[in-house]
């Protein structure tokens, strides 16, 4: 039988309250008292049952973190940044990820509700139905929706500014003098990956020389890119320059570029959107704009706990992180 806060009790030979505030540093315990309970504790592994302290506090210290596609290294940073910002206020951080299922995410909610978490923060996979909306809205535990923006304003959410992040990019291939430009991208009405577009294509329309880009729709992973440049290439052989909406669909870029004996940035400029730890590795190290992910996971789960702690004021927050180009060698001068 595990070791219960009674046998702590009858051993050290002072009440179960006593051992309860010495244990918790609480008040009315002289210190040798509690030197001797947190001695008697040790000795015997004594574990404090978190389940049965949070049917008291009505918290359970647990928070999740749910993922839309692991395989994406973006997330390997925000999930860094949750988890020590978690584990700083003493609570545990329990990760899903959906694997690009609808379904599967919602499965995911219900099942951390019934374990009682203090709250979720979720990087939805795709726009979330009325009824999804509806669900989270009334699940009774704090969200907290990553890369999406602060339009339904049930929710809390922390992104980074996307749109501007998308402008960035235009801006930099215009200066390098491109008028045949590509953006490759996921799904329609896909939130942080939208707002990515629409910056995009505003700052080329609004160019003092207009561009109007191709803008190609797709799955947003290594597969997808790779997918979408090849039909790219076979459709608009005069493309001179791609932004795709993350740095993992432009490695795919980058594979179908190469599969075609073509040479980055001589025959094609190519940016990127997220500056994950890999970009600066491959050949040649990828421009692209960078979103503070640490930062990302950190901002939610701030918000989460101050919305736990206080259930009577629970006003959602919505957080928007700089974004800033960062230039390597994937992009080259058009003369």
């Amino acid at each position: 039988m595990p070791i219960t806060i009674k046998d702590v009790a009858r051993e050290s030979g002072v009440n179960i309250s006593t051992v309860s505030r010495a244990l918790n540093n609480g008040y009315g315990v002289n210190p040798e008292t509690r030197d001797l309970v947190l001695a008697v504790a040790n000795r015997l592994n004594y574990r404090p049952n978190r389940v049965a302290r949070g049917l008291v506090t009505g918290r359970s210290h647990s928070l999740a973190l749910i993922v839309s596609d692991i395989r994406n290294p973006f997330f390997a940073d925000v999930a860094r940044g949750a988890a020590d910002a978690a584990r700083n206020e003493s609570c545990d951080l329990v990760l899903c990820n959906s694997d690009l299922d609808p379904a599967r995410q919602m499965e995911y909610v219900q099942s951390l509700l019934e374990k009682r978490v203090d709250g979720i923060l979720m990087n939805s996979v795709a726009a979330l139905s009325p009824e999804d909306q509806k669900q989270l809205a009334e699940c009774g535990v704090p969200i907290v929706l990553l890369n999406r923006s602060a339009a339904n304003r049930a929710f809390s959410t922390v992104s980074a500014d996307n749109e501007a992040g998308g402008a960035l990019a235009a801006q930099h291939l215009l200066e390098l003098g491109h008028r045949n430009i590509a953006h490759l991208t996921g799904p329609r009405q896909h939130g942080n990956l939208s707002d990515r577009t629409r910056g995009f294509v505003q700052a080329l329309l609004a160019a003092p020389r207009p561009v109007t880009p191709i803008v190609l729709h797709g799955a947003f992973h290594f597969e997808g890119g790779r997918e979408l440049t090849a039909k790219l290439l076979d459709q608009h052989p005069e493309v001179t320059a791609i932004f795709a909406a993350n740095d993992v669909m432009a490695f795919g870029a980058v594979r179908a570029v190469l599969d075609r004996g073509m040479r980055i940035p001589d025959d094609l400029s190519l940016i990127g959107f997220d500056n994950i730890e890999f970009s600066s590795i491959i050949h040649p190290p990828l421009t692209t704009i960078h979103q503070p992910k640490y930062e990302m996971g950190q901002a939610a789960v701030e918000i989460l706990l101050r919305l736990a702690r206080d259930k009577t004021r629970r006003t959602p927050e919505s957080r928007i992180l700089g974004v800033e180009l960062i230039e390597r060698q994937s992009c080259g001068r058009r003369s």
